[in-house]
Formats: structure tokens, C-alpha cells, sequence
């Protein structure tokens, strides 16, 4: 698999406060990477420290397979776009205005592809109007068109959905799918909303105390989040001979607790559960979604 950004043992130290704790992460040419963390979680550290803004205190990381301590990162931040904490927009200018802006500053010879971007984050008909009075969701969209600029391949956005109405969630929502799908541009997504990262993601990496602490597909982890019903017995041992013989599906989860992917007949179970010399204590289906699996992946993690 080919990878845009990776990243190996990865640390940044700010006196005696860890906001990197040897955090490696493998972002796939491609994706729509959900980075999912808290806030002071270390997402916003580690974007800045891949755009060029800080520098690791140890580690490294690779973009397109360049080192970040090679004289040439350089040419594979180019191809490289982003939005980190707020909009990088002229406020007193229009969107038109912005995006020539980005265009000289970045030395392309020509202005052709700008109406294209004002139509690609639906802003092409917002004339002399000036940034300055635009709402949240079309200064985020602005921002990400000049971030655009440049035709980048990997796209970098901390937070885009931040306080924004759902109107605005819904827009951005579709505009990230777009130049995902449509311009084959891959995209880091550091949220914390993870109803919302849910509707977008492929891959997720989950990051705690500076740290990821599990990397998984969006297959993995509907997998994961499957319905099903979830045991309390005496046994667990007893329970997976007999869920064994009755041919279900099942995951133990502790001694006294599992998971079982089928709804058998109770009566059936019971009994020989019985048999067994075990007792069972509750059932309850259970369906988890992203927030509750960060929850629990969180809750199990070792904290430093």
C-alpha cells in the first residue's frame, strides 16, 4: 500500500508537557483519514510539525516518502494543502481577491483555474462581496479553496466543521467528498465530532495522550461497531463451548462478558448453559458507534 505520510516514534516536548509521545501513523494514498482525539489530544501538534511550522523534538516522518529532515521536504510540501485552526484568508478581500492572492504568492504564471475553484466551493456567485462578511461555512470553504491553490495531492484540515451551523457541516461535508472522489486528492481530518467523521472517513487513527493507540479501515471498523448482544455470565469458557456447538459467532471480552453476533433461542441457551454449571446474569443488545468505540478504545488505554 502506498502511503502519503507516515510517521515513526514521533515526539515534540514543550518544557516538561509531552504533546507528541512517540505517535506513529500510516496515512494511505487515498483516503479520507479520520484522526480522532480529544482536544489537547496532539492532532493540531502533529499537523504543524507536518506542514513545517514546529519541528519534532525526535522522530520523523515522511512525506511522499521524502524525510522531513531531507533538503527536498520542501518539494513534497508542495504538493501538500491546508487548513489548520482558522481560514488563511484576506478578510477585506473577496473570494475572487483571495484566491489571486494565493496564486501570485505561490508564482503561478496564470489566474485560469480560479473561477473553477470559486465553483468547486460553491462560491462563484458571491461577486464584490468581501470575505469579512461572509458566514463561518464560506470563509471554511474559502480557506479550503485556497488551500486548493496549488492543485495539491494530499490535503491537511484541523477541525473544518468547528462551529459551524448544520447547513455549513452539510456543505463541507460534501465539498470534502468531492475533491476526494472527484480530484483524487487524500485528506487528514483532525475532528473530534465523530458522528460527523463518521459519515466521511475510510481509515481512522485514534490518538490519545500524544500517542495513536489503534489505526483501523472504516471496514474495520464497522466490523467492530456490528450489532449484536452482549453476555454477562458466570463463565464466558462455558459460554464459547456451548455457543461452539450451536455454530454463532461470539467474541470474548473478559472472563464474565462476550459478545455473541446472532440472537439464539435464550430458552435453548439457557439450558445448556445449565448443563454447563453456568449462570447467566444479564443480556442487552448492543450497537456501538464511533463515539462510544473511542470511548471505550480510550478507556482502555494506558495513560502515562
Amino acid at each position: 500500500m502506498d502511503y502519503v505520510l507516515k510517521t515513526n516514534n514521533l515526539c515534540k516536548y514543550y518544557r516538561h508537557f509531552k504533546a507528541l509521545n512517540g505517535l506513529t501513523m500510516n496515512v494511505p494514498k487515498g483516503a479520507i483519514y479520520g484522526f480522532v482525539g480529544k482536544n489537547g489530544a496532539g492532532k493540531t501538534t502533529l499537523i504543524r510539525l507536518i506542514c513545517g511550522l514546529q519541528h519534532p523534538t525526535s522522530g520523523d516522518f515522511e512525506l511522499y516518502g521524502i524525510k522531513n529532515t531531507d533538503k527536498t521536504i520542501s518539494k513534497s510540501r508542495r504538493r501538500m494543502g491546508a487548513v489548520v485552526e482558522t481560514p488563511s484568508i484576506y478578510l477585506d478581500m473577496t473570494a475572487e481577491e483571495n484566491l489571486k492572492q494565493q496564486c501570485r504568492f505561490l508564482g503561478t504564471p496564470s489566474f485560469d483555474g480560479v473561477q473553477d475553484l470559486l465553483k468547486l466551493v460553491g462560491l462563484e456567485n458571491t461577486g464584490k462581496k468581501k470575505a469579512k462578511n461572509f458566514s463561518l461555512g464560506m470563509k471554511q470553504r474559502l480557506g479550503i479553496a485556497v488551500a486548493l491553490c496549488g492543485n495539491p495531492d494530499f490535503m491537511i484540515l484541523d477541525e473544518p466543521i468547528n462551529g459551524l451551523d448544520p447547513q455549513g457541516i452539510i456543505e463541507i461535508r460534501e465539498l470534502i467528498l468531492k475533491i476526494n472522489r472527484e480530484q483524487q486528492i487524500t485528506v487528514l481530518i483532525s475532528s473530534h465530532i465523530l458522528d460527523e467523521l463518521s459519515r466521511l472517513a475510510t481509515h481512522y487513527g485514534f490518538i490519545d495522550s500524544g500517542k495513536i493507540i489503534k489505526e483501523m479501515s472504516a471496514q474495520e471498523l464497522e466490523a467492530a461497531c456490528r450489532k449484536c448482544v452482549r453476555m454477562t455470565v458466570t463463565d464466558t469458557k462455558a459460554l464459547a463451548r456451548v455457543l461452539n456447538s450451536m455454530n454463532i459467532e461470539y467474541q470474548i471480552l473478559d472472563s464474565t462478558t462476550a459478545d455473541v453476533y446472532a440472537k439464539p433461542n435464550f430458552t435453548n441457551l439457557a439450558i445448556a448453559l445449565s448443563k454447563e454449571k453456568c449462570e447467566v446474569i444479564s443480556i442487552e443488545e448492543h450497537d456501538e458507534n464511533l463515539e462510544s468505540f473511542y470511548v471505550n478504545l480510550v478507556g482502555g488505554a494506558n495513560h502515562e
